[in-house]
Parts: structure tokens; sequence; C-alpha cells
């Protein structure tokens, strides 16, 4: 590979232990040793000291620059690998030009930097036991949402599409699709699949913002929605209101452990993933109890690679550490054997993370048009850089195909 060469790269190395505490020393020479490792494309780094050094070959993509501005960044990324990357980052001892490109390189050199994306053991096995104790129990279920979904309104409202929709959007192809037409789309698609007609009864399990309690409103279908956001849900019933559509859509603050009742159809967009897998069986089994015979239930739901689920579920990320407290993705088949369980056949009727990734584009620009105004509502600059990185960092994983999004079809087993 044509990397800077080794003479000069030697050059750069022996300051390192004269100006830095023996401790930073170490873990600086290994984070650089780790870039040394690059395999595909070529990182840009400017250090602390000015200097600056490619790694891996300069005329191969992907590329990225890296600028280190304190050395202490290599501890932890050393030490507890995306985690602590999304802890400098928030610090500011690291930044970059491009983000997405940063992480792209990153992904594509998995395997070459193993100790720099993962972490050392120890510290992987301490963020697995901390996201074991956010549980999601009634109590645990509504801190964790609450410490996303109640941001505030105001928040939301500076980079959401006005359609308040906060999954998916489905743009089949079209790229001159608003993002609120791509919204409307996922939730005809809902509809379509389950057959829905007017006058029949719908739960909705997270209702969020009432995006797609309008939308089957509209469309002449009555519509239960519960959330356990207490913001999302004040909202959504104002919203229901001003569309004059509270006779078809009613709208509360309840677990979906304490639901009753049965139901035509049953429709959940990607709050499976806030269930926690020690409780899909019970969330199945509630399914199961409120739909009628003759029902159907669509889930939407993140999922990530089946092979790489068994490493996923016994660690834990970014994403759940510091964006969605007790999140879990599940993996197409692990979904489909925890449905089995409860008498449903799940059916993939749509996979469409390409298209997740262009959703998250877009709520980043928006996002970033919007920094000033969210500061103003009394969010830092760390809180800025963190919520930037999870978005990239997502927009990142559905580029590559390591999760997906999937809406799957529930019918009772004969």
């Amino acid at each position: 590979m044509n990397r800077l060469p080794s003479s000069q790269r030697a050059l750069l190395q022996p300051c390192i232990p004269t100006l830095l505490p023996s401790r930073t020393s170490v873990f600086a020479r290994m984070f650089l040793a780790a870039l040394d490792r690059l395999a595909v494309g070529h990182l840009v780094l400017l250090r602390p000291d000015g200097q600056e050094a490619i790694y891996g070959d300069p005329h191969q993509a992907p590329g990225a620059r890296l600028t280190l501005l304190d050395w202490r960044a290599c501890e932890a990324v050393m030490r507890a690998g995306d985690i602590g990357f999304a802890e400098a980052y928030r610090a500011g001892w690291v930044d970059t030009p491009d983000l997405v490109a940063l992480l792209h390189l990153a992904l594509e050199n998995e395997s070459a930097l193993s100790g720099a994306v993962r972490g050392a053991w120890l510290s992987r096995r301490w963020y697995q036991l901390r996201h074991l104790f956010r549980r999601n129990t009634r109590n645990g279920s509504r801190r964790n949402i609450h410490a996303h979904y109640d941001l505030g309104n105001p928040f939301y409202a500076l980079w959401l599409d006005e359609t308040w929709s906060y999954s998916a959007a489905y743009f089949e192809g079209r790229s001159a699709r608003s993002l609120a037409e791509a919204q409307e789309a996922k939730y005809a698609h809902i509809c379509d699949v389950l057959a829905l007609e007017p006058g029949m009864h719908v739960l909705e399990i997270g209702c969020g913002w009432g995006g797609f309690a309008l939308h089957a409103a509209r469309r002449g279908l009555r519509v239960h929605g519960v959330t356990i956001s207490a913001a999302q849900l004040a909202m959504a019933q104002s919203r229901v209101e001003q569309a004059a559509l509270t006779d078809r859509v009613k709208l509360e603050l309840r677990d979906y452990r304490d639901l009753d009742g049965t139901y035509d159809a049953i429709v959940s967009i990607e709050m499976f993933e806030a269930v926690g897998e020690a409780y899909w069986p019970t969330f199945f089994e509630q399914i199961s109890r409120r739909l009628r015979p003759e029902g159907q239930a669509v889930l939407q739901s993140i999922t990530i690679d089946d092979a790489r689920f068994n490493a996923y579920r016994h660690s834990s990320d970014v994403i759940r550490e510091y964006i969605f407290p007790g999140g879990m993705l599940p993996s197409p088949e692990r979904f489909a054997r925890a449905a089995d369980r409860a008498g449903f056949s799940s059916c993939k009727v749509l996979a469409f993370g390409k298209d997740y990734a262009e959703t998250l584009r877009r709520w980043r620009e928006q996002f970033e048009d919007h920094v000033e105004e969210i500061l103003t509502l009394g969010f830092d600059e760390g809180f800025i850089r963190m919520w930037r990185l999870y978005l990239c960092y997502c927009e990142v994983g559905f580029d590559a195909g390591r999760t997906d999004v999937m809406q799957f079809l529930l019918t009772r087993k004969d």
C-alpha cells in the first residue's frame, strides 16, 4: 500500500512519550498502530502537534480526514471503541469535516481496526452490563423513552417534516419525492398490506406524534393509539383536534402491557426496538390477545443481520448507550422465531433500508440548518455533536446494509 513512507512516520512517533504522560502515550501509540493497519481506503490524520500523516493508500477510496485535537481521544477510543469515539467527539477532542465519510471508512476497515472499533474487552463487558440494567419494565420503559422522545416538541419541530414522522420514509426509488410524501407512502403501504377498509378499528402501539393515526383516520378508519411519551401525546392530540378527527382517533398514555379490548388490525411502527429482548414474548402475546381471530398486524422494525445478532446482543454501542437506552434490534430470524412462539406466521413484506439512509440524510440536513435554534432551546454544543454523530452513524449503517428496516405481516397460524 502507498502509505506515508515509514521513515516519515518514524519521525512523528518519538515525540509522543516526551510530550505526554506515560499512560496517554501508551494509548496514543496503540491508536496510531491501529491506523497503520488500515486495509481499505485512506485516512489523513492531523495530530495535536500539527503534524499530518496519511494512513492507507492515498489513491484508494474511501477517504476521510480526522483532526486529533487532544491525545486523550486515543485512550477513549482504544478503551471503548465507538462509544469512546462518541465521547471524544462530543468533548471536542476529535473533529472531521465529513463525519459520514469517516464512519464509512471505519466500517470498511472494521476487521483491521477491530480494537479501535470495538474497544477493550473489559469496557465492552462494562457497557453491556449498563445496557442490561436498563430493562424495559414499566418504569424502565418510561425512563428510557423519556430520555429520547421527551426532549421537547420544539426540538423535533425544527427538523422533522410536517407529518411529524420519526421513522423510515418510503421513497420507492423516487428521489424527487418530498420527505412528507414518502412518509405518507409508508403509511399507505401499511394500510394496503392490511387491506384496511373504512370503519375498521385499528390499534397502533407506539403512536408517536400521530402521523399514522391521522393518515388512517382520513381513510375512514377508527384508530386507538397509545404511547408512553407525554410530550408526544400532547402534540398528537393537538394535531388530531386541529384535523377535526377526534371522532375517529383516540390517543392515550398507556403501556402496551396494559391494553385491553380487541381490534381488526394492529400496527406498530419502529416501537419494537424499544421493547427489549426479554419482553418480546410479552409483546407478541399481547398482540395475540388484542387481535380479533381474523385480524392481522403489521410491525415495522429496524433489524440487524442474522449473522451479527449474537455479537450485537452481548454488547452495547453508541446508540444504546447515549441515544436509545434499553433499545434492542431484532434480526429477521429472531423476529420470526418470537412471532412463531406466539402463534403467528410472519412474512417480510418490505425491506427498505436504503430509504432509511435517505430519510436520515434529510433529517440531518434539516438538523444542521437549525443548529442555532436548537442551541437557543437550551441544548449545548456537546448535545449537538452527539446528535450529529447519531444521525450520521445510523445513515452509514443503513447505507452499508449493516442494518435494515422491514415491515412484517403477522397472521395467525392455522
